[in-house]
Formats: C-alpha cells, sequence, structure tokens
C-alpha cells in the first residue's frame, strides 16, 4: 500500500525548483509495514549521507558507484546534497522518527529531459523489507511526471537482486555494448 501526501506530480514540471522538489515529499508504506518519509535532498543532509552510506553493504556500495568504493568522499557527497532539483533530483528515505537515512534514489535527467538514470542504495539492516521497491517506484513516477521517456538504471551483471527489481517493476534489460559486465535496465515511461 502506497499513501501519498504530495500535490499532483504534473504540476511539478513549471513550478520553481523548490516548489518541485516539495511537491515530492511524501510517506509510503512498504510491503513489510514500514513507514518511509520520503523528502528531497537538502545541502545539510550531508553529515547525514555520509552515515548512510557507512551503513551501505561493501557490496551495495560496489553495484551503486560501479567500482571499489570503500567511502563516498566529502566531494561525492557534495554532489549529491547540492542537486539542482531540476534535472537532478536526489530522494532521502527516512523510518523510525526520521532520525536517519534508510534509502536514497538518485534520478538524473539528459539535457533533453527524454532519458533519466536511476540509482538507489539501502541501508544493509534495511533490505528486503520492500525499502528499493517503493523507492523505485517513487523514482519513476517522478520521471515520468517530469516528462521523461524513458529511465534506465546501469547494474553490474552480479547485482541480481537489483535487476530482479527492476524486471518485476517493467523495466528491461539490454546489453550494455561497452562493457560486458554490466547491463542496462531501461523502463519506457509513455506506456507507463
Amino acid at each position: 500500500m502506497t499513501t501519498l501526501v504530495y500535490e499532483e506530480p504534473e504540476r511539478a514540471g513549471g513550478a520553481s525548483a523548490r516548489d518541485a522538489a516539495d511537491l515530492w515529499s511524501c510517506d509510503l508504506v512498504t510491503r513489510s509495514g514500514l513507514v518511509l518519509h520520503i523528502r528531497p535532498v537538502r545541502p545539510e543532509d550531508e553529515a547525514l549521507l555520509a552515515d548512510f552510506f557507512a551503513h551501505v553493504a561493501p557490496a551495495d556500495l560496489r553495484f551503486r558507484f560501479l567500482g571499489g568504493v570503500r567511502e563516498v568522499s566529502h566531494e561525492r557527497l557534495l554532489a549529491m546534497t547540492r542537486v539542482d532539483h531540476r534535472a537532478t533530483e536526489h530522494f532521502l528515505a527516512f523510518a523510525d522518527g526520521g532520525k536517519a537515512i534508510v534509502a536514497a534514489a538518485m534520478v538524473a535527467c539528459d539535457p533533453s529531459m527524454t532519458k533519466a538514470e536511476v540509482a538507489i542504495s539501502v541501508r544493509a539492516e534495511d533490505k528486503h523489507k520492500g525499502v528499493a521497491w517503493e523507492m523505485l517506484r517513487h523514482a519513476a513516477r517522478y520521471a515520468q511526471a517530469r516528462g521523461v521517456d524513458a529511465l534506465e538504471s546501469l547494474e553490474s551483471r552480479e547485482n541480481y537482486e537489483a535487476i530482479e527489481l527492476e524486471r518485476e517493476q517493467g523495466f528491461v534489460a539490454i546489453p550494455y555494448p561497452d562493457d560486458p559486465t554490466l547491463v542496462l535496465i531501461r523502463k519506457d515511461l509513455r506506456s507507463a
């Protein structure tokens, strides 16, 4: 069950950056009953985001950044907390009183706003509770409301859980021509 508390998403396309971001704050309930409060990132979230990534499993960090990342750098955290809320949005999910981030979902659109990439991370102790499922649905709704035609995710072929979750939500796997260890997962949002 999903409980949304934002205004009509279609308004996000013409709103100011802050207004558009505010429209996408909501509460969602996962299949396990966990209540998530989702909101766009703010510049002051840097320390919370650093703590969050310190609690993401090492394999999930590797899958999220497609490389050997042990710790997310200050520069990367700055880039993740200072998004424009137009071409790029970064959603944070909080549970249990909102003291710690349990998940993060970044949506980055291409300059034409026709294609967007999504990347999701979940705190290790909050995996397998439906958190990633709801974050992906939220990111897809956001991208669709922004007028994006296709939502994509570049995945390691070893990231079976993410690939399966994306397929369950209507994404299709496409071979990635530049690297056989990767797969491009794409969903056509025009028909969704």
